[in-house]
């Protein structure tokens, strides 16, 4: 009895931890069940190293979908966006080329727009890679499938990985031409000059080594310099802002010349007055007395002339004046 009890117990532990299971499965899938999904294309010309289906999709670093199926599908130059600078893949012989065809399924609340780009990333320290897409502004319109298109197409661009992988072969020529200029800095020319240049160096300091004692006194000197310079300026500064200092000076001098320019101000008006009011009496003057002694000097000239006539007449007969003329005229019978 005791051991078909166990069996009995472990059989009902077994059925309720099956139960379990089951019931966590469907919790955890119900978010599937209940989800819906829009599929969306990606096709991409270069490799998709790493990348899995069920692999994680993200929009902007959020987890949105997961990938359904890879394919491989012969290269179609409409499927390309027109800012990936991958170089075209069809072959010289003219047989087409491939490219890898990514489908997802993307929750549909989700709106995907016209500009999104989507890229193939890779967790660097877990090495899983995943399907971001990034971009998609407020203004764009939706996705949608064209004419030909299974589901709608989002345009891929390169990872910042295959970025670099590209760009690896320019990376590689320009460190072959730096190392090609560093070789030929380092050329035995340019080693002999450096080298002469450290022995100039190595002799400048000897020679200051040797000269110690003269750098000492030439600084001991330079500081007493710098001292007096000092003193020098406290006492300029003392002299010009002390009590009896030169900007007091300045300042009394500026405030006695702006007082005699005050004066000058009031006397040029007393000047200007006192023209105004002798002004009728030189219009006057000009006008009537300066006639009046044109005429007294005139007058006065002729008097001076008659005087000059007199002097002359007593100068040569004086006793004409006295007695007169006494000679007689010739009297005709």
């Amino acid at each position: 009895m005791e051991t078909r009890a166990h069996y009995v117990a472990v059989g009902a532990f077994v059925l309720t931890m099956v139960a379990l299971a089951f019931v966590a499965v469907l919790w955890m899938a119900r978010a599937s069940l209940t989800t819906d999904y829009a599929h969306f294309d990606i096709y991409f010309k270069g490799p998709v190293t790493g990348l899995r289906n069920a692999a994680p999709v993200e929009y902007n670093g959020v987890p949105v979908g997961k990938v359904t199926e890879i394919r491989i599908v012969p290269f179609e130059k409409r499927f390309v966006a027109e800012d990936e600078d991958a170089e075209d893949t069809a072959p010289s012989d003219g047989t087409p080329a491939t490219m890898i065809r990514v489908t997802t399924e993307i929750d549909a609340h989700v709106e995907i727009k016209q500009d999104v780009r989507a890229s193939v990333e890779t967790n660097i320290l877990s090495g899983v890679s995943y399907i971001l897409i990034v971009k998609g502004s407020q203004t764009a319109p939706s996705l949608q499938a064209k004419a030909g298109e299974r589901y709608p197409v989002i345009k891929a661009h390169r990872s910042r990985l295959a970025s670099v992988v590209a760009r690896a072969p320019e990376i590689l020529e320009r460190a072959e031409t730096a190392l090609d200029s560093v070789n030929k800095l380092l050329g035995e020319k340019n080693r002999e000059a450096l080298a002469e240049s450290l022995e100039n160096v190595r002799v400048f300091t000897a020679g200051l080594a040797d000269r110690r004692q003269d750098i000492a006194e030439l600084t001991t000197n330079a500081n007493k310099t710098v001292n007096t310079l000092n003193h020098l300026i406290d006492n300029i500064d003392r002299s010009y802002s002390g009590p009896d200092g030169l900007g007091s000076q300045l300042q009394t001098t500026i405030g006695d010349a702006d007082r005699f320019v005050k004066n000058l101000t009031d006397t040029n008006k007393q000047l200007q007055q006192t023209l105004t009011d002798v002004r009728p009496g030189v219009r006057s003057f000009s006008q009537q007395t300066l006639g009046d002694v044109g005429i007294l000097i005139g007058e006065t000239r002729q008097l001076i002339s008659g005087i000059n006539r007199l002097t002359a007449e007593i100068e040569r007969d004086p006793t004409k004046i006295l007695f007169g003329d006494r000679r007689e005229g010739y009297r005709p019978k």
